[in-house]
């Protein structure tokens, strides 16, 4: 059969995706809005080949074993089944993201399988319900199927539950600024923490009301390139994420000493009249959404603070690419 090879980006939630009403079909408890970035990505191959017993699954040209391969065989079966097919896959994956760090590696790494296997398997999905399929792999994915803003709809069932696009052509000075602590894989994953607040924070349903409650804003401020309230709403919606984590039982924390002292920079740049607003995910990496025009300002203050940081700058980024063939 024809191979196909797919490139997505990753996204940074603004208003955050933190834990299921369903796990198997990966239905969230609050809608999400999010940014697709331009600098992190993952390219994907895949072809099903008759020769294979089963699947074989490479990720940066290294074999995939244990959980990880576990979950790219059980999202093909998905593939297999709408395609009606039996056939066992090949897939070549390359990520340009720190996995496990809190990056979204998987929402660029399940949207690019989608979009990959579903043509290999000989399916023509449109992109919503490519993103309801990514979705099954990976929350996060049903965004990175669309470029710029994106809000990801949580539904009640597999039909509803589905992103599309607020702005995908995104022309305004936006960046995000991704303040590199640790490239390290996490010591709680993202399915397993969120899943853990949700059951055990007595405050995690203040968050889903919050966060569900800030969407109309969010798309407000989008729509009229507000941003101050784009930066101040995702800030807050953060924090408060990550407090619900840290008032579960027991209690955990992805952010460390040097995630704090970013978040704080951030403030006090806010205080000398420089728009800079902090964001995290499921890891310890501070994202800064700042204006293009403030770069330089911003990296200067963060290496006063801490010398040897890594950062990586990324403007709003495209939706999904497919092609035909094993090249991108």
């Amino acid at each position: 059969m024809q191979a196909y090879t797919a490139r997505a980006h990753t996204n940074i939630a603004l208003l955050k995706y933190w834990g299921k009403a369903n796990e198997q079909l990966i239905i969230p408890t609050t809608s999400s809005i999010s940014l697709t970035l331009d600098e992190f990505y993952t390219d994907t191959t895949v072809v099903f080949d008759q020769h294979l017993n089963e699947d074989a699954v490479f990720l940066n040209d290294a074999p995939l074993t244990g959980k990880g391969y576990k979950k790219i065989t059980d999202f093909l079966d998905i593939v297999r089944q709408l395609a009606g097919i039996s056939t066992k896959a090949h897939v070549q994956s390359t990520n340009h993201v720190p996995t496990a760090a809190g990056l979204a590696s998987s929402a660029s790494a399940f949207s690019a399988l989608a979009g990959a296997a579903s043509k290999a398997a000989g399916l023509d999905l449109s992109l919503a319900d490519l993103s309801r399929l990514a979705r099954r792999g990976s929350g996060s994915a049903s965004r990175s199927i669309y470029g710029g803003f994106v809000e990801w709809e949580r539904g009640t069932d597999d039909t509803t539950s589905v992103a599309h696009p607020l702005q995908e052509v995104v022309d305004w000075d936006i960046q995000l600024l991704t303040v590199i602590i640790n490239d390290q894989p996490k010591k709680v994953d993202s399915r397993g923490g969120m899943q853990h607040a949700l059951q055990t924070s007595p405050f995690y349903q203040n968050w889903v009301d919050a966060t569900n409650a800030a969407t109309v804003d969010m798309k407000t401020a989008i729509e009229n390139h507000d941003f101050q309230k784009i930066g101040s709403l995702a800030e807050q919606n953060a924090l408060q994420m990550h407090a619900t984590n840290m008032t579960a039982t027991p209690p955990f924390t992805y952010l460390t000493d040097n995630s704090w002292a970013v978040i704080q920079l951030a403030a006090q740049l806010r205080s000398k009249g420089i728009e800079v607003y902090a964001t995290m995910d499921a890891g310890p990496n501070v994202k800064l959404i700042s204006h293009i025009s403030d770069y330089h300002e911003i990296v200067l203050a963060l290496q006063s603070v801490l010398p040897d940081v890594e950062t990586v700058a990324a403007t709003p980024g495209p939706g999904l690419v497919v092609v035909a063939g094993d090249e991108i």
